[in-house]
């Protein structure tokens, strides 16, 4: 008999008619996406099941499509438990990462594998809804690129800079519409006829290094993304903490600098106007127009104007000195504001993230020798700094974990 296709499945609302069991099943696989495969004992001690019925309901899902067998996982003491786990491309997210000069747009389906290629725009961070449409239409041609049916796409989630409430769908620092406009979510909602969710950028990269990088299986984590701004991302008791609204981690924002620049945020001395990707691209432009010797000074006019962290990091890594010198620099004032988060939350783990972070030795080793000054002993030498291992993909990755998250709780909800 062939192998029914996963887009031939019907839609996983579907399982809601059957009432409790159908619930079960949903219940069966969330926990499925989120640990990638199981044995029918971690099953049944998650979601309170006896065997006799996990079996009977895990019968039904591979029956329907849904599950498949992952091979075998460790004995102990008799024979080994069988794994199994989700079908792939039985449903797909949409997510959007808008970054301040930059967009990426990605399809990914319900094991988190890429459909495709992503897509990645030049388009500064739109400030109105009417250059965010260009966005979204992109979107909604790599949708049709893809193939995959349109009851397929369950759910968009869009990543951004700002302070974003995910719960209101809002950012008020970029998009902000008008008291007589729907809330962003809902407005973006209108081109993909499924619930979106908006979030913070660094809330989606702590996501994506909590359930695929390096704090997954942590409790206590910090995610520093060093990138054109800087933001943190908090993990406490293996939860991603957002605050009361939503604006936890904005670092970038606190008082750093006496009689320090003006930041765009209106205040003076912010850790951002010393510690962000817009810092160092501003101190590489005063000091190659005043003359310092540089492989980027080799660059135009109009190239200087427009320089940016990567082309920094590309120089550091050939060896040149005023390259290395910015970034040290980067490193010490950072290494100082991550002193103050160290002994405040007291992490295991503190990951860098982004294209400063990207540096690596340039910026860890700076960042370091700060963090042994300013730090006490005790608190320090618990805190492990590493630098991440999702690449540039990080907040789309995060995006879906959100968006598949997200529908499997408005399933259970309703």
């Amino acid at each position: 008999m062939p192998k029914q296709s996963p887009y031939n499945k019907p839609p996983l609302e579907n399982l809601k008619r059957e009432g409790k069991n159908g619930l079960n099943k949903i219940q069966i696989l969330k926990y499925l996406f989120e640990s990638e495969k199981a044995s029918t004992p971690n099953i049944c001690k998650e979601v309170g099941l006896s065997a006799p019925t996990v079996l009977k309901l895990l019968a039904e899902l591979s029956n329907a499509g849904w599950i498949e067998k992952k091979g075998v996982g460790d004995s102990f003491g008799g024979r080994r438990p069988d794994l199994v786990g989700l079908v792939p491309k039985s449903f797909f997210v949409l997510c959007i990462d808008i970054e301040l000069f930059m967009t990426h747009i990605a399809v990914f389906d319900n094991t988190l594998t890429l459909q495709g290629n992503k897509v990645s725009i030049p388009y500064i961070l739109p400030e109105n809804r009417e250059n965010l449409e260009n966005i979204l239409k992109q979107a909604q041609k790599l949708i049709a690129s893809t193939g995959i049916p349109k009851n397929k796409l369950v759910h968009v989630c869009i990543s951004m800079p700002g302070l974003v409430n995910s719960a209101t769908g809002e950012n008020l620092s970029h998009l902000v519409g008008n008291n007589d406009q729907e809330a962003l979510a809902d407005y973006c909602k209108s081109f993909f006829g499924v619930p979106v969710s908006i979030e913070n950028d660094v809330k989606t990269a702590a996501l994506s290094e909590l359930r695929c990088g390096k704090a997954k299986g942590k409790k206590n984590v910090l995610v520093l993304l060093m990138d054109w701004g800087v933001g943190l991302g908090i993990i406490m008791d293996g939860k991603v903490r957002k605050g009361t609204s939503g604006f936890s981690g904005e670092i970038g924002h606190i008082p750093f600098a006496d009689n320090g620049d003006l930041c765009y945020c209106g205040k003076h001395g912010c850790l951002e106007t010393v510690a962000s990707g817009i810092a160092l691209a501003k101190m590489a432009k005063v000091g190659i127009e005043s003359g310092q010797h540089s492989i980027l000074s080799e660059l135009s006019n109009k190239e200087i104007d427009k320089i940016e962290p990567r082309l920094i990091v590309e120089a550091a890594n050939k060896g040149d000195l005023y390259a290395i010198r910015l970034l040290s620099n980067i490193g010490s004032s950072m290494g100082k504001g991550i002193s103050t988060l160290i002994q405040i939350f007291n992490p295991e783990l503190v990951i860098l993230e982004g294209r400063i972070a990207a540096a690596k030795q340039y910026i860890t080793i700076p960042m370091l020798q700060a963090i042994n000054t300013y730090c006490m002993t005790q608190i320090r030498e618990k805190a492990q700094i590493v630098s991440s291992e999702l690449g540039e993909s990080a907040n789309l990755l995060g995006c879906a974990i959100e968006s598949i998250d997200q529908f499997f709780e408005t399933l259970l909800k309703e």
